[in-house]
């Protein structure tokens, strides 16, 4: 059985490749998906930390450089 986060990204991932058809993906559909799903996540996850970068980073199991370069390669501050 499927987690919920799970379902959500099989059925996003299914009617986004249904909606483009057979269109060529420059950078492949994984650089898209994480590219498009990073940096939602980290504004979301920081969000919920009230903008603590050390509970952040633990809770998604980076330490909190590499937090503060994915932020920054997003333009999050």
């Amino acid at each position: 059985m499927q987690s919920a986060l799970s379902e959500c990204v099989s059925r996003t991932v299914r009617r986004y490749l249904a909606d483009i058809g057979d269109t060529e993906f420059g950078e492949g559909l994984h650089a898209l998906v994480i590219r498009e799903v990073e940096g939602p996540l980290l504004r979301e996850v920081l969000a919920f930390h009230e903008g603590n970068q050390s509970r952040a980073a633990a809770a998604l199991g980076i330490n909190r450089a590499t937090l503060r370069k994915k932020l920054a390669a997003h333009g999050i501050s």
